[in-house]
């Protein structure tokens, strides 16, 4: 044994070694290219070379939109953490438990009321971090506040979805969710008031079949996947194979199911102008009076 090379020498090596934190570099799934982590985030997560949209925090949705990157985060009601006390190969419990870790959020549904260019809004971010965006009581819930607000304050609804679909751990209370949007969608279309959707990668199941598709305006980042039933079951059922591109945000606006196409950077002054154009408001004036703040609303930490 030679203690220079076998003791001492990995003894130096641990003691000059650095963490290296896993999220440094990001490999762009479209591409292979690897990019540092900062620079894609610095790029509102869409991959510099590529043009690939990354999935985005409700955090960072919220901050790319409105202006100042500051809004009032709106308090949602509570629900039953476990009402059917559900276990598969887990808890639900815990499952519910691991998410709030990872993703700071108490569930999958993040609502804000600020200014975008100038026009009040409420906006609500589905982020798909938080169990894959699954529509739960506590979402369907954070959905129906957000068009109760909208309502209050006579300002526009812009819900930006990202689900796998209704989460399965909730049962039939979860499915019962869809009707609930559904109904407080025409609460607001009764008030004469917009309701703009931003489809983002991936909306498909329940979502889909409810909120996701009853805007009066449908707007898609692009190459965002947008369905209900996945290609392959699509397939298997009607024993054709699906064109190139299927459910994909490019393919559904060449057939009707999405109004525009918006690269990311482009979102938040196309919303500007849309919140305005459907509300008749007047242009973007330089001196804007402070918004009124909703019951129950806390400054974000921006």
């Amino acid at each position: 044994m030679n203690w220079l090379t076998d003791v001492v020498r990995p003894k130096i090596r641990n003691m000059i070694r650095r963490e290296t934190p896993e999220n440094l570099w990001i490999k762009c799934p479209d591409s292979g290219q690897l990019v540092f982590y900062k620079d894609v985030e610095a790029n509102q997560f869409v991959i510099p070379g590529s043009n690939y949209h990354m999935r985005m925090g409700a955090v960072a949705r919220l901050k790319s939109i409105f202006d100042n990157e500051t809004w009032f985060d709106v308090a949602l009601p509570d629900v039953a953490p476990d009402p059917l006390k559900f276990r598969d190969e887990r808890k639900y419990a815990d499952r519910i438990r691991d998410a709030r870790a990872k993703t700071s959020m108490n569930d999958a549904i993040k609502v804000g009321y600020g200014r975008i260019e100038g026009a009040p809004a409420v906006i609500a971010v589905q982020d798909f971090d938080f169990m894959g965006g699954s529509l739960g009581m506590a979402a369907g819930e954070a959905v129906v506040k957000g068009l109760e607000l909208a309502i209050e304050k006579k300002s526009p609804f812009i819900m930006f979805a990202a689900s796998g679909g209704a989460r399965m751990q909730e049962g039939i209370l979860s499915l019962m969710q869809m009707p609930r949007t559904t109904v407080a969608i025409e609460m607001l279309r009764e008030a004469r008031l917009p309701y703009i959707v931003v489809l983002t990668n991936p909306t498909t199941g329940g979502v889909t079949a409810s909120y996701a598709m009853l805007g009066d305006v449908h707007l898609a980042e692009p190459g965002a996947l947008i369905g209900f039933a996945g290609a392959r079951v699509i397939e298997q059922t009607i024993r054709e194979k699906l064109p190139e591109g299927f459910q994909r945000a490019e393919y559904l606006k060449e057939h009707g199911m999405v109004d525009m196409v918006v690269h990311r950077h482009d979102l938040r002054p196309t919303l500007g102008r849309l919140c305005r154009l459907l509300t008749k408001a007047p242009a973007v004036s330089p001196a804007l009076p402070h918004l009124p703040v909703p019951d129950a609303a806390q400054p974000s930490p921006a």
